[in-house]
């Protein structure tokens, strides 16, 4: 773990304080040369050089407007500048506020006699009376600083920039090396372009699985489309039928749970469908999980010729599915009679070998879809941030006391893409070898959630303080084993 503060990416960063305090060394040793925007430099630019003075008016024109072009563009950037003009840091303060970014101040305040002694190094050196001015201007402003609105006034401590959700994450990360709390793994595939091309893809899927019990996790999922989905890529990347990939998945593994996330209710016969998952729980020695969703892919329907239901005729679909699905996998063929499926005979013989098969709900929806996942379900499956999950926990906990059920019954799960790096230089690394061309590179790593094995402790540590038992995650760069030993790191954490 690292004791950096983490600032969120992007955020505007304001140095403040007298000549020779080491706002540039500070600047430099905690942030990469292109998001930092210098006074200094910008005179040598456009002038005979830094200590070019005449050339000050001109560099803070085009420092403002260097800063303006940044911040509108949403992109972290650092004023490396005295800082101790008011109108200047307020006009600042107001621009990060327009553009939603985070504005901090970092207060370089060494005492005047250091500040002196360490300008005696410089050269050019400061002139002693112009020096002498700025402390004395200095000590006005530091006490002004911390009423000016910023969302923190820092001390030239180490920082690092991260993405929003792991601006917290050292604290919870803190949290569960101190007090450790359970939480399950599940590895979500995505995407099935592998290095080798189709040739190769049963070998590589192998290696992926066995790597993924190895390292802790706990179930597989896939999901359950027909063509690549247009968030992770292109529509005619490689993509697997989930059903038989997880028969294929439960051939190569011992342990793990095994279900597609989520199935769309719309893509197969209902009965059909339970039959399949019945054999996948047989073959797989009672691993199979049941994952049931609304199905969104619009485009995927109209490829394959199949109808596209209304969304109020889906959920109707769905329901019926949640009833007719522990039916068929219990004793005897009774016929069920539900508001749209009509099955004469439930058999499904042979039963699955778990008594009883769980089932996921995945989405959201706060109205109807977690009110079925609390009314049928053993599990929901939601996305998003930490406050997200916080307000579908209470939702959900509501639903479950309004049909009578123990909230503890039905389980809190998330889905989400990471990446993890083993350090803040391979974190970088991966990003920029990852991300897409033309995009920031903060953007792709906040998309990703692109930090560290300890930024994801912290992650998850507060997913699970917000009611989450299960994690399932997508690794952004998973197409060998490798990224699978750095998750191990993670997963050990809540073991």
């Amino acid at each position: 773990m690292t004791d950096a503060l983490n600032l969120p990416a992007p955020c505007l960063v304001i140095l403040a304080g007298p000549g020779a305090s080491g706002k540039s060394t500070w600047a430099s040793a905690h942030f990469p040369a292109d998001v930092i925007v210098s006074s200094d430099r910008l005179r040598a630019i456009i002038g005979s050089g830094e200590d070019d003075l005449a050339a000050s008016t001109d560099a803070f024109a085009l420092l403002d407007r260097i800063v303006q072009l940044r911040v509108a563009r949403r992109l972290t950037t650092v004023i490396d500048t005295l800082g101790l003009d008011a109108d200047r840091r307020a006009a600042w303060l107001a621009l990060a506020r327009k553009n939603d970014l985070a504005c901090v101040v970092v207060a370089f305040d060494l005492p005047a006699g250091e500040c002196r002694a360490r300008n005696r190094t410089r050269n050019p050196r400061i002139p002693a009376d112009v020096l002498t001015a700025q402390l004395r201007t200095w000590a006005r402003v530091r006490e002004t600083l911390p009423i000016e609105g910023f969302d923190a006034v820092l001390t030239p401590a180490p920082v690092r920039v991260v993405a929003a959700p792991f601006t917290e994450a050292a604290a919870a990360a803190r949290r569960q090396y101190e007090q450790p709390s359970g939480l399950r793994f599940g590895l979500h595939l995505g995407s099935f372009t592998l290095p080798g091309g189709a040739a190769t893809t049963a070998d590589r899927l192998r290696e992926i699985a066995e790597a993924a019990e190895a390292a802790g996790f706990s179930a597989i999922y896939v999901m359950d489309h027909f063509r690549q989905i247009p968030q992770i890529g292109r529509a005619w990347e490689d993509f697997l039928e989930s059903y038989t990939a997880l028969a294929y998945l439960a051939a190569c593994t011992d342990r793990v749970r095994l279900g597609a996330l989520v199935t769309g209710i719309t893509y197969r016969n209902v009965p059909h469908l339970g039959k399949i998952i019945a054999t996948l729980d047989v073959l797989s020695g009672g691993r199979a999980v049941c994952g049931l969703g609304l199905a969104w892919f619009k485009e995927e329907h109209v490829a394959y010729g199949w109808d596209f239901p209304s969304v109020g005729q889906r959920y109707v679909l769905l329901e019926d599915a949640l009833r007719l699905l522990p039916t068929m996998w219990g004793p005897g063929g009774k016929p069920f009679h539900g508001q749209i499926l009509e099955v004469p005979d439930t058999s499904c013989y042979p039963r699955p070998l778990q008594k009883h098969l769980p089932v996921i709900v995945g989405g959201g929806g706060e109205r109807r879809t977690l009110r079925l996942a609390a009314q049928y379900a053993d599990a929901a499956n939601v996305l998003g941030s930490v406050e997200t999950v916080r307000r579908k926990a209470a939702v959900l906990r509501a639903h479950c006391e309004a049909v009578g059920r123990d909230p503890q019954e039905v389980e809190l799960t998330h889905l989400s893409t990471a990446l993890v790096g083993a350090d803040d230089q391979q974190v970088s690394e991966l990003v920029s070898r990852l991300r897409p061309r033309n995009t920031d590179p903060a953007r792709y790593a906040a998309a990703v959630h692109a930090g560290t094995a300890a930024d994801h402790i912290g992650r998850f540590r507060q997913l699970a303080e917000a009611g989450v038992t299960e994690v399932m995650i997508r690794l952004a760069d998973l197409t060998d084993p490798a990224p699978l030993d750095r998750m191990a790191k993670v997963i050990a954490a809540f073991r």
